[in-house]
């Protein structure tokens, strides 16, 4: 019989030290763009390391990722083995959105204030590398296990799709975990999330000077009618609900535009990002069919206007795989007791790199430190932070469950 008190207890004792830690992996930046993250890679296999656990380093090569947009990816695993039984392995990513402009604490200082630690991925998700990192710890301290395995899997392409983070590493046969829980937040144990579709959209016109307007083809009034369109699209959105708690409906957003050469110039090009979540119940072929049939039919109604699509992202939505209730069990039983309060098992608008061990036939949940919505996270804001107390609670609630799931 597990000795839970012994394993909270432990976590208590080594808290500081695991602030500490997290503050180490929030002072080394891993802005994506521009996807330079092979130095936090070895700055973290250094830190643990130094807690006696050894970090494999599977660097990407270097023309795949230069392909994909970024500078440099070297993925960790961390390969605990205890005897025969199930492995259990836990995701988390280090790479992140740039800090943005409006910040009240240095995004790179990992500074404590008012009970929460403040830095650029200090929720989403390098809390997890710690909450994760210390679970383990805790287990091996405490529990002592004598079967199965755990590995630590810290990855570095989750605002790309994943596909160079856990989808290389599954891919490559490095790894195939039974079981995975991959970075969350503490309030709720997530089995199913959005998919999401992101596609550059290029609206060719023709160039002239604006006295003499006449003589070109305006791309940037080509751009607005396709939008209204998509607007117009995303408001029908609206109609369609998904069944699963935590999941409203499908929607889209375009979230960069730039075009045209000078203020006098009729503007000959105009480009533009978009971000269509789909919700699990949706078909992404037919998603992307219906974004590319919007676009054309609105760009045929303006003469001398042209349109290139191109695809920047397709990550399939997660649904519940059979297995994981196991993990939704356990986490709700110790989150309730750590917590005090219940924890639902529900689904997230997010997409994130679970998905890919879903496809890959391993059931997973999303599980981990922070509070009960983005919102309050500040991710992808200005002056992020995880709330310390819900990174300690977090990180009884994972030690505990792999504590039940090794027997």
């Amino acid at each position: 019989m597990t000795d839970y008190a012994k394993l909270d207890a432990w976590i208590d004792a080594h808290f500081d030290e695991e602030v500490r830690f997290l503050q180490e992996l929030v002072r080394v930046p891993t802005d994506t763009p521009p996807g330079n993250n092979a130095p936090h890679a070895e700055r973290t296999a250094q830190l643990l390391e130094g807690f006696g656990l050894h970090a494999e380093k599977h660097p990407v090569p270097a023309q795949q990722v230069q392909d994909y947009g970024l500078e440099s990816i070297t993925n960790l695993i961390v390969r605990r083995a205890y005897g025969p039984g199930r492995t259990v392995a836990l995701n988390a990513h280090g790479d992140v959105v740039p800090p943005g402009d409006g910040w009240s604490h240095d995004p790179y200082g990992g500074e404590i204030d008012g009970g929460a630690l403040y830095g650029r991925a200090a929720a989403v998700s390098k809390s997890d590398f710690a909450s994760f990192t210390f679970a383990l710890r805790a287990l091996e301290a405490v529990a002592k296990p004598t079967k199965g395995a755990v590995e630590l899997h810290f990855t570095y392409d989750e605002e790309f799709g994943g596909l160079l983070g856990p989808g290389w590493l599954l891919s490559q046969g490095l790894t195939k975990p039974d079981l995975m829980i991959a970075a969350g937040f503490s309030y709720e144990v997530v089995t199913a999330h959005n998919g999401c579709l992101q596609m550059e959209v290029t609206v060719h016109g023709k160039m002239a000077h604006a006295a003499i307007p006449s003589t070109g083809v305006d791309a940037l009034q080509g751009a607005v009618h396709i939008l209204n369109a998509l607007y117009a699209q995303n408001t029908l959105y609206g109609q369609v609900t998904s069944a699963v708690e935590g999941i409203t409906h499908p929607y889209l957003n375009v979230g960069r535009i730039e075009g045209g050469t000078n203020t006098n110039v009729v503007p000959g090009k105009v480009v533009f990002k978009l971000d269509r979540r789909m919700i699990p119940e949706e078909n992404p072929a037919e998603v992307e069919a219906t974004i590319r049939r919007v676009i054309a039919e609105a760009a045929a109604q303006c003469p001398g206007i042209t349109v290139g699509i191109k695809r920047l992202l397709l990550a399939n939505s997660m649904r519940p795989l059979p297995g994981n209730q196991p993990l939704v069990d356990a986490i709700q039983t110790h989150g309730r007791a750590i917590f005090g309060e219940p924890i639902p098992a529900m689904g997230t608008p997010l997409y994130t790199d679970v998905r890919l061990y879903g496809e890959a036939g391993i059931p997973g949940v999303i599980y981990g430190a922070g509070p009960r919505t983005v919102l309050e996270s500040h991710a992808k804001r200005n002056d992020e932070r995880v709330v310390l107390d819900d990174l300690r609670g977090a990180t009884k609630v994972i030690a505990r469950t792999l504590a039940d799931l090794l027997g």
